[in-house]
């Protein structure tokens, strides 16, 4: 958002709140374990606490990003009681092997939607249709993309 000029953008907070509000409604919906997805939700930007939001255009690959991550997880939750309990929930989202992380994953680019046709709505001269974009090869579930059809038609 701040490399397209958006002013006052989210915060990695915010985008994880709202990821965890959609998961705890969505999860259910899905048959999937909502606290389990709301904790993955909450959890899977924390890394940037320390690296940053690093972006495709920052040019760094996508070994390079989980690596960075990684360690910063690793230092996050060293010293917190049962820390390796999150650090695997991290571990199991970056894999995306497991429905939870699949569909994390997908709300994760849903809220991305959400906040850039929300962006597009408020600032019409800027252009983010790149984000909306973007999203079309990762939602793949049904309902997802019935959102994101709604969420394109607002926007």
């Amino acid at each position: 958002w701040a490399r397209k000029g958006v002013p006052a953008p989210e915060s990695v907070a915010e985008h994880s709140f709202r990821m965890a509000l959609m998961a705890m409604m969505l999860g259910d919906r899905q048959g999937l374990d909502p606290f389990k997805l709301v904790r993955m939700c909450l959890i899977h930007d924390l890394p940037e606490v320390i690296v940053g939001d690093i972006t495709p255009h920052d040019g760094v690959s996508a070994e390079e990003k989980h690596q960075r991550e990684r360690v910063a997880m690793e230092t996050l939750i060293r010293d917190i009681p049962d820390g390796k309990t999150y650090l695997a929930l991290w571990q199991e989202y970056e894999a995306g092997q497991t429905p939870e992380a699949r569909l994390a994953h997908q709300i994760d680019k849903l809220e991305m939607a959400i906040q850039a046709a929300e962006y597009q709505r408020q600032h019409p001269d800027i252009d983010l249709s790149e984000f909306l974009d973007n999203v079309e090869s990762t939602i793949t579930d049904d309902d997802f993309r019935t959102m994101l059809d709604v969420i394109r038609q607002d926007s």
